[in-house]
This record gives structure tokens, sequence and C-alpha cells, in this order.
């Protein structure tokens, strides 16, 4: 039944060689025509045995004068025996071996070639190429390892897939007009203009009635070249529920709009704001809690550390500095970067370093102890140590973007310094899990993240 069916398919190739042959008088360009045809089932010329002598049995050889005609499989002598076909047969799925044989090769090199080097260079093209002089940023850019780690980079980023219907809840929750009764949309602040969002606890309202309530001030992260606070309505909207706090989420300033100091001064400026504005919004200017995560909780420890050091650079009068200092009752750091020195060997071993906005941001690689918490702290002296709040490190195992060993060391250094401190270490959470699962009540590990928030929230405003 087998050998039958291939006779049927060796047929059909005759049959087209004979709708082909039919536009050629000349028996060259037969030959040619048929030479067509042998080579779309995958090869050419096989030679079998035949009656009269080696001849070939699918295609005529370029020299043959022998008329193509009496060359047709179902016309020579060969085809009538049942062992010839059989041959035949063969012969045709040799062909269509070699042909798999021959695509094989060429689709693996698209795949382990082809596409890793398209990705990881328009990556590159997109958001710089290595730092390096004349054409030696090219070479660089084409070092294998770069691209294929590159590329894996890349492709890690599809997995925000996934948060496709988180996008749209946000989405709709922001633009709907009814949800504004729970917060203040577009407030301005600071010397930039930028705008915050200021949402109320259901235990503490507005209203002058009400006991005022502690300040949380959620700074998101997005790598210092991104984010929107609108992106985070529903994470600010539940964490005043759970931590009965108002929350506040102001925009900052990202690179290229500005650096890293840039960026360290609206929060500043959004602490300042706080402390003029706490009766109008029934809040206590006195009771503040910083909430970061990823670049966010870097700039959250700078800013802390900035103020306590009275930095001239902020362009804040050195008492409000001092006060705004002493409000601060402490810092929540979700997947923190606390050792820019650190990231960036982290960033080299992904090779992201050239592509991510962190040494940009902070002014080139000379800045990176300048900018770094741990290293800030190491230039403290003891009065000033005994001034930094307890701070307390939530970090979760799986996250490959910034390793939870960030958290780990700062939380080492914090205790050798006799800072308080606290570490969550948690299991099975990536980067941007141990976020976007505190935006709605459903998400995997809302509640094991929120358990650890509102304990060390509770420690850090007196609440037992």
């Amino acid at each position: 039944m087998d050998d039958e069916r291939l006779v049927v398919e060796v047929e059909k190739y005759v049959e087209l060689y004979d709708q082909s042959s039919r536009h050629y008088k000349d028996n060259s360009k037969k030959v040619i025509a048929w030479r067509a045809i042998v080579l779309e089932i995958g090869s050419s010329d096989p030679p079998i045995k035949h009656p009269h002598g080696t001849r070939n049995a699918i295609a005529v050889s370029s020299v043959s004068t022998t008329p193509l005609a009496s060359v047709r499989l179902s016309g020579l002598p060969f085809w009538s025996s049942r062992r010839n076909k059989i041959t035949t047969l063969q012969i045709l799925r040799n062909m269509a071996s070699l042909k798999h044989r021959i695509s094989m090769p060429v689709v693996a090199g698209v795949l382990l070639v082809g596409v890793p080097y398209s990705i990881s260079l328009a990556a590159q093209w997109l958001y710089g190429w290595p730092n390096k002089p004349g054409c030696r940023k090219y070479i660089e850019a084409l070092r294998p390892r770069r691209i294929y780690c590159l590329t894996r980079a890349v492709l890690e980023t599809l997995k925000y897939l996934q948060y496709g219907k988180l996008y749209f809840q946000w989405k709709l929750w922001y633009k709907n007009d009814e949800n504004r009764k729970h917060y203040e949309k577009g407030i301005t602040f600071g010397r930039r203009s930028n705008k915050m969002d200021l949402y109320y606890s259901p235990q503490g309202a507005k209203a002058a009635g009400h006991k005022p309530v502690p300040l949380v001030v959620f700074i998101y992260g997005g790598a210092w070249g991104s984010g929107d606070r609108s992106i985070y309505c529903l994470l600010a909207r539940r964490m005043a529920e759970e931590l009965g706090a108002t929350v506040a989420c102001p925009d900052y300033v990202t690179y290229p709009k500005g650096n890293v100091l840039c960026m360290v001064q609206d929060i500043t400026d959004c602490l300042v704001w706080a402390r003029e504005n706490d009766k109008k919004y029934n809040f206590d200017k006195d009771n503040i809690v910083l909430v970061g995560h990823s670049a966010g909780a870097h700039l959250s420890a700078l800013a802390i550390l900035f103020l306590i050091d009275c930095r001239d650079e902020l362009f804040v009068e050195a008492g409000m500095q001092r006060n705004i200092a002493k409000a601060i009752k402490g810092l929540i750091g979700l997947s923190g970067v606390y050792n820019i020195v650190d990231h960036y060997e982290h960033e080299q071993m992904r090779a992201v370093e050239y592509v991510s906005t962190m040494h940009k941001a902070m002014n080139g690689v000379h800045n990176f102890p300048y900018y770094s918490p741990e290293h800030i702290l190491n230039t403290f002296s003891q009065d000033k140590l005994e001034r930094i709040p307890p701070i307390s490190l939530i970090h979760g195992t799986n996250d490959i973007i910034v390793p939870a060993e960030s958290s780990i060391k700062f939380s080492q250094l914090l205790t050798s310094l006799c800072v308080k401190t606290a570490l969550y270490v948690l299991p099975n959470i990536d980067h941007t899990e141990i976020v976007t699962d505190l935006m709605v009540p459903d998400r995997h590990f809302y509640h094991a993240v929120y358990s650890c928030i509102k304990q060390e929230y509770n420690k850090l405003i007196g609440v037992c």
C-alpha cells in the first residue's frame, strides 16, 4: 500500500514534466525543465540500473542526445518491474531526506544567529551603543556574549504581557471620575511643578472631624528613566485601605530630563509640600513613612540620608531639612538598589549596562559612590547614624533584575552600624510581582507582601 502511494507521487512529478514540456520544442530546454522538477523534490541526477545499461531514470544528463520523451517513467522498460519501481521510490526518499538535511542547518542558523543578533542590535540601536570610542563600540556590541545575554534580557521582558488585564484595570479605574471621591488628583508641588495624587484612608478622610492619620509617600521605580503615578493608582488605593493612612504618590523627573540629584530634589519637594499642607488634607505631618520600589527605594533612601546630612544641593533651608528628617519615621524598601557599584557589576553580567539608564542618570560611573546609600552610610558620624530612622527591607528570591543580595548586604551594613533594620526575603517572588501584586487582592502574593509591610508599618508609627 505504501509503495503504491509513492508510485502515485512519482507519476505526479511525471505529469508536472508533461505540463512543462509542452512549452518546449527543443530537447535541451526540456532537459532543463525536467531538472527543475527533480530539484523541486530534493536532488539531481541519481543513477539507477536499466536493462539497456546505466541511465538516469529520473533526469537526463545535460550532454545526452536521447530525446527526453524516451525516458518518461511510464514508458521505460524498467518501470514495469516492481523492483525498479521500489528502487526509484527509494531514490525519491533519499532526495527528500537530503533536502531536509539541508534545510535544518539553515533553520538552526536563523534561530541561533539571526534572531539573537537582530534583537540585540535593535535594543542597542534604540537604547544606546557601548560607551567606546570610534568603531570599538560596534566591535563591543557584536561580541557573542553580549549578543546572547542581551537577547535573553530582552526576551525576559515578554513576561510583562501577563499584566495585560491589570493594565486595563488601572487605566479604567484612573479615568473613572466616580473614583475621585477616594483621592485628590493632580496636585501641583515643587520647583518643577510636578503632579501628585493623594489617596484617602477610610479611617481618616479629608474632613476636619476625623483625626489626622499618618502619611505614606510611595515612590515608584522605573530604572531612573520611566514611570508615572497613574500606573500605581490601584496600589496607592489599596495601601491607603490596608495601612489606614493617607498615601501620596508623586511624579518625579526621570532621565533624560533630569539626573538622580534632580529626582532626590523632587522627592524632597514632596516632603516640603507635606509640611505645608497637612491641615488642608488632614494628615499628620510629623508621622511620615516612605515606601519605595526598586529605583524608588534607592531614591527614598538617598533622600533620607541627604536630609540628615543637610546637603546644600537640595536647595532646601537647613531648618526645614532637619524638621523633615525628624518627621520621617521609617523607610520600607521593596527590591531596592542600595549599592550602585555592585548593581553596575550585575548589569555588566547581564550585558545591559549600556542600554540601562542607570549610569546615564548618575552622570557617569565616577558618581556611583556619591549616589550609593551604602557608601554614604560609611561616611556618617555617629551623631548622624543615630538620626537615621528604622529601615525595613523586603525582597524576593526570584528577582533577577535586582538580586536579593542587594537588600541582604544593606541590612548587614545597617546592623553593623547599629541602625534599626528588618529584612524579609520572600520565596518565589520576582522584581515585578512584589509591586504589581499589591494592586488587587486576588493577586498571588498580595497577602504575603502586605503582611510584611503592615507589620513593619505598625512598628514604625508606634502601633503595637
